[in-house]
């Protein structure tokens, strides 16, 4: 594992916890899923 992905690991687990923490957690999830889907939408059209 490179030191980058080291680094966005962990930044991403960060950002959860402030997510938690200021009770956003239903945002995170909901912008994780829609971005995901969308990924794979675009995926498919350049495919």
């Amino acid at each position: 594992m490179s030191l980058k992905s080291k680094i966005y690991k962990m930044l991403r687990i960060w950002n959860d916890v402030d997510a938690v923490r200021r009770g956003r957690v239903k945002q995170r999830i909901g912008r994780r899923v829609a971005g995901r889907q969308t990924g794979r939408m675009i995926r498919k059209l350049f495919k």
